[in-house]
């Protein structure tokens, strides 16, 4: 990678990969674009203003900018594309189309996640194989299995360069939560601080997969600086770092706070997600075809959250 644009830089991911890249290449050699204007990643880098559902501005900014790599992070999420699943498929599917096409006519690399969300409730449900039955039954896991196919159909067909993984949740102390049914594991540690209690939507012996944000941002470097020889799964890659209910995430945070408390709320539509969802990704073939190693578990993630947050309310920047 030395020409790099994210498109959809605004969302969870993209705000913090946008620095992470441009401490690895440059912030010269990484072009960040998003429907607007994002405050942040305007500041220390290029940043452009992209529809990415307009194929010919995309193809301009690939042009004027020399690109070799996109990473197209546009996706509405799953709580989200429940309420608008024409909206979703109009959007997640059109941004990599036109991501796949563009790349294809200036021979550049695209990484576009995928998500657990992928699998659906007759895949297994403890350690999720690499390769098995997805029959989601989300609007948003129904994009992510069209993307892993439409990723291999484009390396196979066009010999483009297409790479993914399969995230879980994904845990910030950054970038608040986007429509996920994961987003509760990243607004309990908020109510925590702020208030010392949170409603949980999500039943208390949902288990699913998560990850620190670190760990996400390293994969998806990790995935794309990877020998490509090496690689028998393209699209898309299991990873895992850590799984847990919403007691368990609760316990960890109160062995740290004890005055903290719980009570659920349970939200039907989260909940049926989330009971789809796997318990637990086996992550070997990652493992073996380019070195993936989580860093951070339940406990570390856990201390540094509370940490980082709990400071940021101390010096008034959240409220």
């Amino acid at each position: 990678m030395k020409k790099i644009l994210i498109v959809g830089a605004g969302g969870q991911i993209g705000s913090e990969l946008t620095y992470h890249l441009r401490k690895i290449y440059g912030a010269s050699n990484v072009v960040a674009s998003d429907i607007r204007r994002t405050p942040g990643i305007t500041d220390d880098g290029p940043f452009e203003v992209l529809d990415v559902l307009e194929a010919q501005r995309l193809a301009f900014l690939v042009h004027k900018y020399n690109i070799d790599t996109i990473f197209n992070l546009v996706a509405l999420l799953s709580a989200t594309g429940e309420k608008n699943p024409i909206g979703a498929w109009r959007i997640n599917m059109g941004a990599l189309m036109n991501t796949l096409e563009v790349a294809t006519s200036f021979g550049c690399s695209v990484f576009t996640p995928s998500s657990i969300g992928a699998f659906g409730p007759n895949s297994p449900k403890d350690k999720t194989p690499q390769d098995t039955v997805m029959r989601p039954t989300t609007m948003y896991g129904v994009c992510k299995v069209s993307g892993e196919l439409l990723g291999d159909y484009y390396h196979q067909r066009f010999g483009l360069d297409t790479r993914s993984v399969r995230f879980p949740g994904i845990i910030s102390n950054v970038t608040l939560p986007g429509g996920g049914t994961t987003d509760y594991a990243v607004e309990i540690f908020y109510e925590a601080i702020k208030n010392k209690r949170f409603t949980c939507p999500v039943p208390e012996n949902s288990y699913m997969d998560m990850m620190y944000m670190p760990d996400a941002l390293n994969a998806c470097v990790q995935l794309m600086e990877a020998d490509p020889s090496k690689l028998k799964h393209r699209n898309s890659f299991n990873i895992a770092s850590m799984s847990f209910t919403p007691e368990i995430i609760y316990k960890a945070i109160k062995k740290r706070m004890p005055e903290f408390e719980m009570t659920y709320d349970i939200d039907p539509v989260k909940a049926a997600i989330a009971d789809s969802w796997p318990n637990m990704l086996d992550d070997t073939c990652a493992r073996e075809e380019w070195g993936w190693a989580p860093k951070w578990d339940l406990e570390s993630m856990t201390d540094d959250m509370l940490k980082i947050i709990g400071q940021k309310y101390k010096d008034g920047l959240l409220k």
